[in-house]
């Protein structure tokens, strides 16, 4: 199974988008599943508030935990790690026209841009472009 059909997958078990792109991405960030599932719950409904769509919080971070050093002290990667989810949220927002979530859903328009599915699809198109060389 690819990662977007885990992603998927996931989504449907009941993760939420930030759920399923993230806990797709263990074994690339070397990370316990249960762990990463935990930390992206608040990021769900756009953090909670339908704001910042889940789908583009796990890209940060999946991004954060693949190319941080780790280095609290003097860290050599963060450049690196903005410039990456600058390019990632530029592809999000060129496929989708937004990345907030209540946009994305039509909240207030009526008419959604893109679903949640579209969205964790999209997230991990993204991901496996920037992080991994593997185009769609």
């Amino acid at each position: 199974m690819n990662r977007k059909e885990l992603a998927a997958r996931l989504h449907k078990q009941g993760f939420n988008c930030a759920q399923a792109v993230a806990c797709s991405y263990c074994n690339v960030m070397g990370t316990d599943p249960r762990q990463v599932f935990r930390m992206a719950e608040p990021f769900g409904l756009g953090m909670g508030s339908m704001g910042t769509c889940g789908a583009v919080s796990a890209m940060a971070m999946v991004i954060g935990m693949k190319i941080s050093d780790g280095d609290m002290d003097h860290p050599k990667t963060k450049r690196e790690c903005y410039q990456m989810m600058k390019e990632a949220t530029e592809a999000f927002l060129n496929k989708n026209r937004s990345i907030v979530c209540r946009q994305l859903k039509g909240v207030d328009t009526g008419e959604p841009l893109r679903s949640c599915d579209g969205c964790i699809q999209d997230a991990v198109e993204i991901l496996d472009r920037l992080l991994l060389g593997i185009e769609a």
